[in-house]
């Protein structure tokens, strides 16, 4: 069993991710659904997987934390993998990204979203539950750009989910730990690199927050994620993670460069069989930078529903839209889905080894040369071929 067998399989039963787990059999997630199929892998085998993913090289640092965080290619698919130590042994939680390069429309998003990359600098934070898409709404943001101007774009990632392609935009992107040993040290070296747009991965540390806010106040639009439920628990967890002592001049910070903040979650539609973003947006004004300079974040409730105009959507009417939308972008069977309410596990599948096709035999450049591509092929259709190729030479 290889992790191109098992990629391929999960991909053409449309599932969003993998789970490895010694001593249990291979996990799918499909619509939402998590599925098992055939039988438990062994730790031993799981190990030789997981040697294969890191490699040797990196294999030392791997046992030092015992968790990693890469990304590679299986049957054409690009997967974003975490390599993790449990109980029964080493096992992997593989997410299988789309091969589409992402733009609001493909994520069926609200075209209003373009109005938050408009700006030329500032800070934009994607926000929401873990497995939501955030990186997928993040990625389609600086798309957008990508798309229709020139700008410098500089990616800090880890992993790198999607690759993207230069159009409008000049596009570089790191992965912190192998392009970049942190979050910080790429964004300390962001500021000697001229760029226009910068994309951080994550907010995760107290540190890597304090740059990137830096980073928005001077001159850079900044796009980047954070777990919340809410828009102002996205903006209440970013103060937070600073001492009390510290906590009233990054909300004056945070409220000088802020450009918006759009919190989703994915809600299963049936009558399309996919789910779909649903957003509560914040468009900073002077109403509501008043509100994050003062604290005051219980009341940008108030703010989202009286700043229509600005640009605001509150949950509630971001949904009534969706009811009403008519123009669809549905993915093709090709893409992995993102679809379905469910949460339960649900009856092993049988897991299929894949055949490996027949080498067909290829034509050669020389017409008089005999390809034999196989050492299967039958001996009497070999003799019968080369009978065939010596009869002009006897007329002749």
């Amino acid at each position: 069993m290889t992790l191109d067998s098992l990629v391929s399989l999960a991909t053409e039963r449309g599932a969003s991710d993998l789970h490895l787990e010694p001593g249990l059999p291979p996990a799918i997630r499909i619509r939402g659904a998590l599925k098992t199929m055939g039988e438990p892998l062994s730790a031993k085998v799981l190990l030789g997987l997981a040697k294969e993913v890191i490699g040797d090289a990196d294999w030392p640092q791997f046992e030092e934390r015992w968790s990693s965080d890469v990304s590679q290619r299986f049957s054409g698919v690009r997967c974003r993998i975490n390599l993790l130590r449990t109980s029964r042994g080493v096992g992997m939680a593989i997410r299988l990204l789309s091969s589409v390069q992402p733009t609001l429309r493909s994520l069926n998003l609200h075209p209003d979203l373009i109005r938050l990359v408009n700006a030329d600098h500032g800070l934009v934070l994607v926000s929401g539950p873990t497995g939501c898409g955030k990186s997928s709404t993040l990625a389609a943001l600086v798309q957008e750009i990508n798309l229709r101007e020139a700008r410098h774009l500089l990616t800090i990632e880890s992993p790198i989910e999607y690759d993207l392609i230069p159009r409008q935009s000049f596009i570089r992107q790191r992965e912190v730990g192998r392009d970049t040993p942190s979050f910080q040290q790429a964004l300390l070296d962001a500021v000697r690199e001229d760029p226009d747009v910068l994309m951080v991965g994550e907010l995760r540390e107290p540190e890597t927050m304090r740059l990137t806010l830096n980073a928005a106040e001077t001159g850079h639009l900044v796009l980047t994620t954070v777990h919340s439920g809410t828009v102002a628990e996205a903006l209440q967890r970013i103060v937070a993670a600073f001492p009390s002592d510290a906590q009233a001049a990054v909300t004056a910070q945070l409220a000088d460069c802020l450009v918006g903040v759009v919190c989703q979650q994915l809600r299963y539609r049936e009558t399309l069989k996919i789910r779909v973003p649903e957003c509560e947006i914040l468009v900073a004004s002077t109403a509501t930078r008043a509100i994050v300079r003062q604290g005051q974040f219980f009341k940008l409730s108030s703010a989202l529903e009286s700043g229509g105009p600005e640009g605001c959507w509150t949950s509630i009417r971001y949904r009534e839209w969706l009811d009403r939308r008519t123009d669809w972008y549905l993915p093709s069977k090709e893409e992995p889905a993102l679809s379905a309410p469910e949460r339960t596990i649900e009856p092993t599948l049988p897991l299929e080894t894949p055949v490996a096709p027949k080498r067909k035999r290829e034509p050669a450049e020389d017409p008089g040369v005999l390809v034999i591509s196989s050492a299967e092929e039958d001996l009497d259709s070999i003799v019968s071929e080369m009978e065939r190729r010596e009869k002009p030479k006897k007329r002749g």
